[in-house]
């Protein structure tokens, strides 16, 4: 077996996600100028990638969906990649905590002519959820959670009240470089996630998978569950 120098994965990795970048996806001002204007303002760089932009993209395309809640907002920059995804009357609830983040998420999907297909809420998700399920009395076809993850078990109740037999539930960041494996860990954010990962086999409403992956942002993963019944 031919060994494998670990310390060059991380390097092999980005220049592979580069390589399907520039053949799969066509090169975009305006998302490109949203992560400039995310990074130029001190945004975290924990926004997806290209690629996993267009998928979580495509998976509305598929889905046919035309009713979206995201929650964890950042700069907006996956919230662009979903709006683009639904049809003319469709709607994105999109849900951000940090009242800085949200102001230059609105000025991203402002610049991308988004606005009208995005209801941005400003505040922590589990205090603004209870007002999205008053005010959209239809469930969403599809939940992208990507916020706080010791939330994430809280996020998952809300998301099967929130959904419909057949929607879809992503839970983004779950492999944590690896520790999500590690029943020891004190990080609160693996403990989280492995919660959230239990719940989720053992709910009897939801059937699901989940992939590793690697690429510019390092070595993580999603999971991907649909609501059965």
């Amino acid at each position: 077996m031919k060994n494998v120098n670990s310390s060059s994965l991380p390097h092999t990795w980005t220049q592979v996600d580069q390589y399907l970048n520039e053949r799969l996806i066509p090169a975009d001002p305006l998302l490109e100028q949203a992560l400039h204007h995310n990074a130029a303002a001190g945004l975290p760089a924990h926004d997806v990638t290209p690629n996993q932009g267009k998928f979580l993209q495509l998976l509305l395309q598929i889905q046919g969906a035309t009713r979206v809640l995201e929650i964890g907002t950042l700069g907006g920059y996956s919230t662009i990649w979903m709006a683009r995804a639904l049809p003319e009357q469709g709607r994105l609830v999109t849900l951000e905590a940090d009242p800085h983040h949200a102001e230059i998420a609105r000025h991203n999907l402002s610049h991308a002519g988004l606005m009208d297909k995005v209801d941005l809420r400003v505040g922590a998700a589990l205090t603004t959820l209870p007002d999205i399920q008053e005010e959209y009395r239809e469930p969403f076809d599809f939940i992208f959670i990507d916020a706080d993850k010791p939330s994430n078990p809280d996020y998952l109740r809300w998301a099967l009240r929130l959904a419909r037999p057949g929607s879809l539930i992503v839970g983004d960041n779950i492999v944590r470089d690896g520790e999500v494996a590690n029943p020891s860990s004190t990080d609160e954010r693996v403990q989280g996630v492995r919660t959230f990962l239990d719940m989720v086999v053992n709910h009897p409403k939801l059937e699901a998978t989940a992939l590793q992956t690697v690429g510019s942002k390092g070595y993580d993963g999603f999971m991907l569950a649909r609501v059965i019944s």
